[in-house]
């Protein structure tokens, strides 16, 4: 099949890294792997994360005139044979795939779409509208992560027999991270020569964006737990750069047992994560965390707040450590957790073990192009 694909949130072109650019790209990945031909129907951000209504305005044209070029254009062995949106909300609904959809006869399938009643009446309450008119059009919505499915179930039903709502665990290519959890020996005596660390004394990993919000949130709350283990000697390896650098560094004062490493390659990320021992992360309202996963594929566990999300990659007790998000017990929970880990190597050990199979079995794109190759067969 030929799949035109979209991501309105940000393209899978973008220059920013991030979980949501890392997710488009590896669905295209699936989808080209399950044999389709996947083009990129348009590079179109109609995101706003201001609630500026004359942005938005702009915005409208700009995809009614991108839209009318599309339909105009496509003809012949270019026309596809289904419409494919990867994570439209009220911020960055989709304005361009229930319109050409429509036009041209095609299934309408999107992936990780949320919608929020209480978007109605604030400033993207425009926005909120559109996903609400988008999904109720839809021929498929592939749920990624759990936290979004009772309010789209709640506005469209499931009238196909269960199948027009349908999960689908988030997935990477483990091979990268099983081939660097290989050469853990190797990669951790490079990490303590290059950054001057202890390689008798365990290392925590941490990968996430230095940015405002939720993760600036996340990594305050992160700060707070290396403090309560201060006693702890340990170090704590940090990937990630972003506009909140100085601010986030600020929580963790002059720690010497911390290193930060900057944004790091692809490949770096798997050695870093196969170089630690344990990967600690509150993940405040996380849809998922890519990180987490990457991490379990290369054999490391993980302690990490309870997002529903998180929960749906992280088996408690077996591949790490899952602790309620209450804020007010959140820090003191995954300072015992840690300790709790660290003062065990075989229980550890264990864990890394069975997150590198987990991830194998559960989460790698081979399964997940199977799946979707099925959703999107039912959908035509």
């Amino acid at each position: 099949m030929h799949i035109a694909f979209y991501a309105p949130l940000k393209p899978p072109s973008h220059p920013v890294p991030s979980g949501d650019r890392r997710m488009a790209r590896l669905l295209i990945k699936a989808l080209r792997g399950a044999g389709h031909r996947v083009s990129i129907a348009s590079r179109l951000r109609s995101y706003d994360g201001q609630g500026d209504a004359k942005r938005q305005d702009v915005i409208r044209r700009r995809a009614a005139r991108i839209v009318q070029t599309y339909i105009d254009k496509i003809k012949g062995e270019n026309r596809p044979d289904i419409w494919f949106t990867y994570h439209l909300y009220h911020k960055a609904p989709d304005l361009l795939g229930p319109t050409v959809a429509e036009a041209l006869a095609l299934p309408y399938v999107v992936a990780e779409a949320s919608f929020a009643p209480k978007q109605d009446r604030g400033p993207w309450r425009r926005g909120h509208a559109e996903v609400g008119d988008a999904l109720r059009r839809t021929a498929r919505i592939i749920m990624l992560n759990p936290d979004d499915a009772p309010c789209v179930r709640a506005l469209i039903g499931d009238n196909d027999n269960g199948r027009r709502i349908t999960a689908l665990a988030p997935f990477i290519d483990t091979r990268p991270a099983r081939a660097a959890a290989s050469k853990r020996a190797t990669h951790r005596v490079d990490f303590a020569r290059r950054l001057g660390l202890n390689p008798n004394v365990p290392w925590l990993a941490v990968v996430a964006m230095l940015r405002g919000g939720d993760k600036r949130d996340s990594y305050r709350a992160l700060a707070g737990i290396i403090r309560r283990l201060r006693e702890t000697p340990l170090h704590l390896l940090i990937a990630g750069d972003g506009p909140a650098r100085a601010e986030i560094k600020g929580f963790f004062g002059d720690d010497p047992r911390i290193r930060w490493l900057g944004e790091i390659a692809a490949s770096e990320i798997d050695a870093l994560h196969a170089a630690a021992d344990l990967v600690v992360w509150p993940a405040m309202r996380e849809a998922y965390g890519m990180a987490l996963l990457e991490a379990q594929a290369a054999g490391v566990p993980v302690v990490a707040g309870g997002a529903p999300g998180v929960r749906q990659i992280v088996a408690h007790g077996e591949t790490g450590l899952i602790v309620p998000m209450d804020p007010d017990s959140l820090v003191t929970c995954m300072t015992d957790a840690v300790s709790s880990l660290l003062s065990d190597a075989e229980r550890l050990r264990a864990m890394g073990d069975a997150a590198l199979e987990r991830a194998r079995r559960c989460h790698d794109i081979e399964s997940a192009a199977q799946r979707l190759n099925k959703i999107l067969e039912d959908a035509i």
